[in-house]
């Protein structure tokens, strides 16, 4: 088991034995600067947690390292159109953003009458995050975190302040009025898989990671592939997202094992078919996209930081062919396992271009 999954069972552990009450996340700043931080949290909460609404305090993107959890919202709530835009600076008031990101999930439903429960005018969203996946805030949005199915979760939180982040959005050439975030998730995409690779191997393995150039890469990144992906999609059933959740575990608990389509579906409880369906529906991609590309971050991360020969890291990873590890790497990143490792610092999507 990776080390950011050791980190959050021990921290699941540590609750359990003895008997905390619900609290936010642990937070350990990585970086900061002006306007801007980055911060791993790492969550314990669970299905019998209570829920708390929250609010964004700055643009906030959090990549989910470990564990799964639901992310609601209404959508299309832009900092550019009111809320907490004003909030000071990421750079000084940030260090309390725990609470900011998915990690200080509160368990429950959206409370009647409250900013989210009670939107007359925008579409609540229900979104089942998993590893790999972006959460996504616009600053002033409010926002509810649960494990209605599971405990735990460990994410890399990027917060920024909205000035600062509409200086990087114009700079990637993203127009005025597309500049708040319109959708609350981003599944797995190779788009973005360089960068969550670079930011785990730089949270489990280095000491020196330029977490600045991290945070602009991905935020330009993010909204250029935020603007291409629709946002007219309906909530699925809560027996959907408890079974795709169970899955999910699943594949976490065995990364590098053998999970066929039929496996995973018996472990969900449903036909082959309606679990292909269902999966996808919730996470954005199917079952065999989803554990490949899990497989190819966490081969990436170990490529990026370790010596180990390239062959021994596609088999522990879960590859049985090294020829197919090669293909199915430089379709993700773009290059082949050895030129990653040389460049540490390869871009997924040049801004300057766009």
């Amino acid at each position: 088991m990776a080390k950011i999954a050791v980190e959050l069972e021990q921290a699941l552990a540590r609750r359990a034995a003895t008997g905390a009450a619900a609290c936010h996340p642990t937070c350990h700043v990585l970086a900061r600067g002006e306007g801007w931080v980055v911060e791993d949290l790492i969550c314990a909460s669970g299905p019998q947690d209570p829920i708390f609404e929250e609010r964004h305090g700055h643009v906030s993107i959090a990549m989910v390292l470990a564990g799964t959890f639901q992310y609601r919202g209404s959508a299309c709530q832009s900092f550019a159109n009111g809320g907490s835009a004003k909030q000071g600076s990421a750079n000084g008031g940030s260090a309390k953003q725990g609470s900011v990101k998915p990690g200080s999930a509160k368990q429950g439903s959206a409370k009647q009458g409250s900013a989210i429960g009670g939107s007359a005018n925008r579409t609540i969203r229900n979104e089942l995050m998993t590893p790999g996946s972006l959460l996504l805030g616009n600053a002033g949005q409010n926002f509810e975190v649960s494990h209605e199915h599971a405990a735990g979760d460990r994410c890399l939180s990027f917060q920024f302040a909205p000035e600062y982040f509409e200086r990087i959005a114009s700079d990637a050439g993203v127009k005025k009025s597309d500049r708040g975030f319109r959708l609350l998730r981003l599944p797995p995409l190779h788009e973005l898989s360089s960068l969550i690779a670079r930011a785990r191997a730089g949270l489990e393995y280095s000491a020196d990671t330029p977490w600045e150039e991290l945070s602009v890469e991905l935020a330009a990144a993010t909204m250029q592939v935020e603007r291409g992906i629709s946002s007219h999609t309906e909530n699925a059933p809560p027996s959907a997202i408890a079974r795709v959740t169970r899955s999910v575990r699943a594949i976490e608990r065995r990364p590098d094992g053998t999970l066929g389509l039929g496996s995973l579906a018996r472990e969900a409880g449903l036909s082959p078919y309606h679990f292909l369906r269902t999966f996808e529906r919730l996470t954005g991609i199917t079952p065999h996209q989803y554990v490949r590309r899990a497989r190819l971050r966490d081969a990436a991360s170990r490529l990026a930081a370790e010596r180990e020969k390239v062959l021994d890291i596609a088999y522990d990873c879960g590859f049985g062919d090294v020829s197919n590890f090669n293909r199915a790497f430089r379709s993700e990143f773009g290059v082949s396992p050895k030129n990653f490792r040389q460049d540490k610092s390869s871009k997924p999507i040049s801004t300057s271009q766009r």
